[in-house]
């Protein structure tokens, strides 16, 4: 398999197809939201609300984190996560920007 030449295209866009790429599996989506919705730390329910084992959430956990869009905590012997709000607010100026570059234009093809 040949490599992906990220090197060729911008920051931005790399930062926009990471971005993407973890928004892009629906375990991590549902993650998201259940971090939102219980507007708190998470410790070791995510198995139970998810209905995936526990490898399978760690994994996703890792690579929401590793992009910022989570953090965690260790509180005895679990870790619990929530929101990065100052990365999240970060993201959605990224995605606003990419999703709104669209001109409003009624004569093109």
């Amino acid at each position: 398999m040949g490599t992906s030449k990220t090197e060729i295209f911008t920051a931005q866009q790399n930062e926009i197809a990471l971005l993407a790429k973890v928004l892009g599996h629906p375990a991590r989506v549902a993650i998201l939201q259940h971090l939102f919705k219980m507007d708190s730390c998470v410790c070791g329910d995510l198995v139970h609300e998810i209905g995936l084992a526990q490898p399978t959430i760690s994994q996703h956990l890792k690579e929401l984190k590793l992009l910022g869009l989570i953090k965690g905590n260790v509180e005895g012997t679990s870790v619990c996560y929530c929101i990065d709000v100052e990365n999240w607010s970060k993201m959605k100026e990224t995605m606003h920007g990419f999703l709104n570059q669209d001109l409003p234009k009624t004569d093109c093809c």
